[in-house]
């Protein structure tokens, strides 16, 4: 269970950048709390805050790049 939610997470969370707003991952511990502020029956479990919204203007976001495969792959014969 917890795969397929991490799954569909990570789909929410690039369909909310692809919209052009921007999210904040954020997984408080213990999560328990957060079922009893919202009244939730116990069989369900709280994973993942995703607060959303839009950038600031002056919003700056740091260009990140990933390394290529001859850098980070190791091939065997």
């Amino acid at each position: 269970m917890q795969e397929s939610v991490g799954l569909a997470c990570g789909f929410l969370l690039t369909a909310i950048h692809n919209a052009g707003l921007v999210a904040l991952t954020h997984t408080p511990s213990p999560m328990n709390f957060l079922s009893k502020i919202l009244n939730r029956p116990e069989h369900e479990k709280p994973f993942l805050l995703i607060p959303v919204g839009y950038p600031a203007d002056n919003c700056l976001v740091p260009h990140l790049s990933r390394k290529p495969l001859d850098e980070v792959a190791v091939y065997y014969e």
